[in-house]
């Protein structure tokens, strides 16, 4: 039984431990660091953190290769650290979600030592091995051009062992009822300490039959139901927000017919072809992926985002679309990841342009869902290509125009900030930006305040409203007898749009949340529009009495 769908008018903040704030000055971000910024996500109108991995690692992907899911890495802290911050998000209303990687671990995994020592261990059945290698073992590699097998040969253990990422990091045989009952178990720690829930890393692996005899894996679908029943016997409103980059036929697969598997699920769809509708002016695409992923059960929620600390997977478009994105926002091959992605943040994509990254975030406050945002998105901040792989996006949060952006007191911090430039850190940081009424940060922080009145977005039906221009999506959400309209011009051109609106409001007037430029129909009973180029309107239906009215409804 849920006791609270809070997670359908969230903004989440998706950030790194150690990489946001460090406080005790050894390079590396902390839990007392990211404590003491905690004023800052709140006053940005933040109401859920989603942390990733900090438990125990080598550290060879970033965290993603866990070898103790029962503990805090001594890099940013401690247990008693990590209950001190989940208790402060409790005093200020912010939920905290943390990242659950259980379809592998990491290769120094007690777990796996036991495992590769003695096949009579019963961790053995807790991996997936093979005495031969496998015909398709260069087939579904997650990374390809730098991972180069699934199967790889562990000379301790004499066998060759599935790994659908880095060879470092083993699959669980997640098919195994005692693996089963070790995961659930480690959910249900976390949710002891106070966290909300969790963002499931890699759901289609998870439940995807793994062998050396499977050709073609069948998904285990009840594996999620188990999930989310456990989440919600330990604490009522507890959610799942699942990866899973997959195509709309199976999306209520991952809801469940009647909402009875994952809460919430990232919109790749949506995501992968807003950004061809950004290259190339040209929302039909878009509004195919909208309306293909429209069907969700009542409980379920999409997860909105545009950059996160993966590439930008663009798997799911076709040929010329991934080519148009490519040359707009990934030109040069050092842009581009994986055979299929970018992995530059949103800032340098958009070359730093205001207009373009205040329609970029207008677009994320609005799809239907909840939006997630990603760390110094807020202050626009950049890349940096000559890290490796992912890294190049994952440098230190930018607090200040202080020696390595006020993040450490150290010289070496876990990564260099970014120095020098458009997007360095003298020039672009929080401090400045507070100080700036004008500034990104200030702007992003009304917007999440608007998003935030606006329920509808998140709770009530859309519909897809003409505007006659393919470079112009216009949208309208209906719920408790209120109507938004949103509009947004992704041309660097202005658009002139009639527009019927056809809400369920009692007045035919379009008020504007975000200026006095009211709108009402002309003769024709439409609304006669100018948007400017990379322009946007949020409006509210109804006379200028509307928050009254709403509150009331």
């Amino acid at each position: 039984m849920i006791k609270d769908l809070w997670y359908k008018n969230a903004v989440i903040y998706n950030l790194a431990v150690g990489t946001f704030m460090d406080a005790d000055g050894d390079g590396i971000g902390d839990f007392q660091g990211l404590q003491r910024r905690l004023d800052y996500l709140h006053g940005l109108g933040v109401t859920c953190l989603w942390l990733g991995p900090f438990q125990p690692s080598p550290m060879k992907d970033d965290g993603y290769d866990i070898a103790d899911y029962y503990n805090v890495d001594p890099r940013y802290g401690t247990l008693g650290d990590f209950v001190e911050f989940s208790h402060a998000c409790k005093q200020r209303g912010i939920r905290l979600i943390i990242d659950l990687v259980i379809n592998h671990t990491s290769d120094q995994h007690p777990w796996f030592q036991a495992a590769r020592r003695d096949p009579n261990s019963k961790y053995r059945n807790w991996y997936v091995w093979s005495d031969k290698k496998p015909s398709n073992a260069d087939e579904g590699m997650v990374f390809p051009g730098v991972q180069k097998t699934t199967w790889t040969w562990d000379k301790e253990a004499e066998a060759y062992y599935f790994h659908r990422f880095y060879e470092f990091q083993p699959d669980l045989n997640t098919s195994n009822p005692e693996v089963q009952a070790e995961l659930l178990k480690v959910m249900g720690f976390w949710i002891e300490l106070g966290v909300s829930g969790f963002r499931m890393d890699a759901v289609p692996f998870i439940i995807s039959t793994k062998g050396p005899d499977v050709k073609k894996p069948k998904e285990q679908f009840d594996m999620l139901r188990m999930f989310r029943e456990f989440v919600q016997w330990r604490c009522g409103d507890a959610m799942i927000l699942a990866e899973a980059n997959v195509l709309p036929d199976t999306d209520l697969e991952y809801f469940g017919d009647d909402g009875d598997r994952m809460h919430m699920v990232f919109n790749f769809q949506v995501n992968q072809n807003l950004f061809y509708a950004m290259a190339a002016a040209d929302t039909r695409p878009l509004v195919k992926a909208l309306k293909a992923t429209k069907p969700r059960p009542a409980t379920a929620q999409w997860g909105q985002f545009l950059r996160n600390h993966d590439e930008l997977d663009l798997g799911r478009l076709d040929d010329e679309q991934r080519k148009r994105v490519f040359e707009v926002f990934g030109p040069d091959k050092d842009m581009q990841l994986y055979d299929r992605g970018i992995r530059r943040r949103l800032a340098p994509m958009l070359h730093g342009d205001r207009r373009r990254l205040e329609l970029a975030y207008s677009l994320l406050f609005t799809l239907p869902g909840t939006p997630v945002i990603r760390y110094g998105d807020e202050i626009g901040m950049g890349d940096d290509l000559s890290l490796p792989e992912r890294n190049c996006a994952r440098t230190p949060m930018q607090w200040s125009d202080e020696p390595h952006g006020g993040f450490t007191k150290s010289d070496k911090p876990i990564l260099p900030v970014i120095s020098g430039g458009v997007f360095g850190y003298e020039r672009i940081n929080a401090a400045r930006q507070r100080r700036d009424p004008a500034a990104l940060l200030n702007w992003t922080e009304r917007m999440i305040r608007m998003r935030k009145e606006c329920p509808e977005i998140g709770w009530g039906d859309f519909e897809i409203l003409p505007t006659g221009s393919p470079a112009v999506l216009a949208m309208r959400y209906d719920w408790k007898n209120n109507s938004v309209v949103i509009i947004h011009n992704l041309d660097d051109k202005p658009k002139e749009i009639a527009l019927a609106v056809g809400g369920v409001g009692e007045s035919d007037r379009l008020v504007n949340l975000l200026t006095e430029d009211h709108s009402d129909p002309g003769d024709d009973g439409k609304h006669h529009l100018v948007i400017e180029a990379y322009g946007y309107r949020w409006y509210r239906e109804g006379g200028l009495d509307y928050l009254l009215r709403r509150t009331e409804s």
